[in-house]
């Protein structure tokens, strides 16, 4: 079984609020971070500055070429971008959700026949990819961050078809704080997208007040593994959604 210590270093394709939440934690842990993003690694000064000497600033092959686990977060409509080269045969995570008004329309995700990570996927070619943080808002991601054996650990579902790319995500996710439900394979990662019941809702508090921007609320509530498994049953699919 994969070992967070196999895990040396992350890269992130895509630095946006899903990429540095990310980063933050990894850095925290112990990791070494490459960020990149489309608009090249300068735009990132204060970011890797922030995160300290853990970090540093490549472009988006150089970070899928440094990373020993590689995470995959940018709009959907991009994702054609993604150098898929240097990412043959590492395990990546895809963070994507499919917001039709962002990304277009995209048919093979409005009839149900594809994934969002399916996509991803096919684009990569051997890379092993596993669907995870796509369900959670990044605000909520950096605050119910717990160590190992905290009650009030949340967990995190995860979907891919590799049984060792599941086992090393699950590794690094408890290294930076969750526990993880196996939703099953790419296939059945809608389980946990846009607008499904373990999309969000289980780590927003209850008591809050609405966020006046739209959206979660900022404050959060630990969702642990059996409130996670009740909503990824609960999930229903349509011919709308991916």
């Amino acid at each position: 079984m994969s070992r967070a210590a196999d895990i040396k270093t992350i890269g992130l394709i895509g630095s946006g609020h899903i990429g540095s939440t990310v980063a933050r934690l990894a850095v925290a842990a112990g990791y070494d971070v490459v960020l990149s993003n489309s608009r090249g690694p300068e735009t990132l000064a204060d970011l890797v500055k922030e995160l300290g000497g853990h970090a540093r600033a490549a472009s988006p092959a150089e970070a899928a070429a440094a990373g020993d686990l590689v995470v995959v977060t940018v709009p959907l409509r991009a994702y054609r971008s993604v150098p898929a080269e240097p990412l043959a045969g590492k395990v990546v995570i895809d963070t994507n959700n499919y917001y039709p008004g962002r990304d277009g329309t995209i048919p093979e995700l409005e009839d149900g026949s594809a994934t969002v990570s399916g996509l991803l996927q096919q684009h990569v070619g051997t890379a092993r990819v596993v669907k995870c943080f796509n369900n959670i808002y990044f605000k909520h991601l950096l605050s119910l961050a717990r160590s190992a054996g905290a009650k009030d650990r949340s967990a995190l579902p995860i979907a891919g078809d590799d049984t060792s790319a599941k086992a090393m995500v699950t590794a690094f996710l408890d290294s930076i704080g969750y526990d993880v439900v196996d939703a099953g394979n790419l296939e059945e990662s809608w389980r946990f997208e846009r607008d499904m019941p373990a999309y969000g809702v289980p780590y927003a508090s209850k008591t809050a007040s609405p966020n006046p921007r739209g959206g979660f609320p900022d404050e959060a509530e630990p969702a642990g593994p059996d409130v996670i498994r009740v909503g990824l049953a609960a999930a229903r699919r349509s011919s709308t959604k991916s």
